[in-house]
């Protein structure tokens, strides 16, 4: 056995340390109002589901005021309800009613940028070049000789020029959609705004936020070039001029000093992408955020030795900072796991694997919607549904695909229970054959995808060394993976498409007890386990 440098923490352990969070996409969640689009009323009504599946906390995505031009992402105002969404009242008794049944609260804040329709960018158009409120958002003069060419040579994550020349001539950055102006957060009026929008949301009993582009808010002094290499190549590979900046680090500082201000453990949660483990570590250091996600555990193909090494460089680097480290398989920006790990039977096979061993690892861990139900990528949406704007950079990379809404009742046809009774229309299609992933279809099948994360989830709020703790490895066969937590907890996942035998040399029989859940049947045999292929099995561990 190797036992990892990865100690419980000093202090003693908080809920966000190992909490499951769910992440709720509004849109595609579910509708209360009728309108076809996924709502604050429809979250509401559906607390009672979330509950029941054993989460901590949900994640919602922005309901804020928005001409949707990033379906949210885009914000014209911090401190409101978009009606799209329902209403402020609804947010303060969607938090209200969460909280009653036990379940926190974490919203998104988008601190990056603001919607081209938020009043200070509007100020901005019209006050004109060398203006108090052109200074809240990055104005350049262009280059070329009657300044027709752009400030440097960035491009936006969407495609094209991160730049967007307006009518007196200058320049705006925008890192996404032009619709998406950044902000200058050398601007102290900037910082002041973001802190009171913080003490707003908290001040109606949000738990914490999780913060778009929490990596992007500073730039570079001067605005260098990228230079030759190009952007794609060096984005998540190296530090480059708009991302992953020393400077953000204070920006988070003063905001965890905000929050700590609050009774109850309120957290922040950094979208972060970082060019190493030890620079994402900067963000969750003891003055900083609580957690940041792990990308590279998302990003991970179906290898054994591949996620040993992502799962050990996790906990390794999060050790360094006394941080929690997070897992995540999937969320409204990257395709539906069960389809990136092969589609169809083997695709769901594996996603059921990882879900355990997810869940077994140490640390806290994100649901995406609609995961806990095993629901595939749609590849064939109509292409007048076709909405992303990631999709003006490659055709493939759209995310409408992940953001179908999800299936609550097994009767009648789509969209099967998530809109209101009679309305047959929803924001995105959902496909004919999706009634056998209902949630009531799969709350009758003990077997089913939803009852593995049900059992699971209360499995790890019964056992009291899941969660935060020390994982140790357990000598397995190639394409296996085993480890203990603590004294009484053995995780063994099979990641080939063979049955894989493990006899007393790996530990069996003197290292398993009890089976406590299997993505998929073991065999056992005196003291021979066989495991099936591309599953997980949960097990209670003798002393070895």
């Amino acid at each position: 056995m190797t036992e990892l440098a990865v100690q419980p923490s000093a202090v003693a352990t908080r809920w966000w340390r190992d909490a499951v969070i769910y992440q709720v996409y509004v849109r595609s969640f579910a509708d209360g109002n009728g309108d076809g689009i996924g709502d604050l009323l429809g979250v509401r009504s559906r607390l009672r589901y979330l509950a029941d599946l054993g989460v901590d906390a949900i994640w919602l995505t922005p309901f804020y005021p928005s001409p949707m031009a990033d379906f949210g992402y885009d914000v014209a105002d911090y401190r409101d309800v978009d009606p799209i969404f329902g209403s402020l009242a609804d947010a303060q008794a969607l938090i209200a009613d969460a909280h009653r049944l036990g379940l926190r609260i974490i919203v998104d804040v988008v601190p990056n940028h603001t919607s081209d329709r938020h009043p200070w960018f509007e100020a901005a158009l019209r006050a004109g070049p060398g203006s108090p409120e052109r200074e809240r958002y990055i104005f350049r003069e262009g280059k070329g000789a009657a300044g027709e060419l752009p400030p440097n040579d960035w491009e936006s994550i969407f495609g094209g020029p991160a730049w967007t020349r307006v009518e007196d001539g200058q320049w705006y950055l925008h890192l996404f959609a032009p619709e998406q102006p950044d902000l200058n957060w050398e601007h102290p009026e900037v910082h002041e705004e973001f802190a009171d929008v913080l003490r707003f949301w908290l001040d109606l009993g949000v738990d914490g936020f999780r913060i778009d582009v929490a990596h992007g808010m500073v730039k570079a002094p001067g605005l260098p070039d990228v230079g030759a290499r190009g952007q794609a190549e060096m984005i998540g590979a190296q530090v480059v001029p708009f991302f992953d900046q020393d400077g953000v680090h204070e920006i988070h500082r003063a905001w965890r000093r905000i929050l700590d201000s609050y009774e109850g453990e309120r957290i922040g949660v950094a979208e972060a992408w970082a060019p190493s483990p030890e620079r994402l570590a900067n963000y969750v250091r003891p003055d900083e955020l609580h957690q940041a996600f792990n990308f590279h555990f998302l990003k991970t193909p179906w290898d054994a030795a591949r996620f040993r090494e992502v799962i050990d460089e996790s906990l390794r680097t999060s050790a360094l900072v006394d941080a929690p480290p997070t897992w995540v398989l999937s969320n409204h920006d990257v395709k539906r796991h069960v389809t990136r790990y092969g589609g169809g039977e083997r695709g769901l096979r594996r996603a059921r694997a990882a879900a355990l061993l997810m869940l077994a690892l140490p640390g806290s861990a994100y649901v995406y919607q609609g995961e806990e139900l095993g629901l595939p990528e749609v590849l064939d949406l109509p292409e007048q549904y076709l909405q992303d704007p990631q999709r003006l950079r490659d055709p493939d990379s759209g995310r409408d695909g992940c953001r179908v809404p999800l299936p609550w009742t097994a009767a009648g046809e789509p969209p099967y229970g998530f809109t209101p009774p009679g309305i047959y229309e929803s924001w995105l299609p959902m496909p004919a054959d999706w009634r056998e992933l209902s949630v009531e279809a799969q709350l009758r099948d003990g077997a089913s995808m939803l009852s593995l994360y049900r059992t699971a989830l209360a499995l790890r709020r019964e056992h009291p060394e899941l969660g935060d703790g020390v994982l140790t490895w357990i000598d397995s066969p190639a394409g296996t993976l085993a480890f203990r937590r603590g004294d009484s907890f053995v995780c063994v996942l099979n990641m080939t498409p063979e049955w894989v035998e493990i006899g007393p040399e790996h530990g069996a029989g003197q290292g398993y007890g009890d089976l406590l859940l299997a993505s998929g049947g073991p065999e056992t045999a005196g003291d021979v386990v066989r495991l099936a292929p591309d599953s997980a099995t949960w097990w209670t561990a003798r002393n070895v």
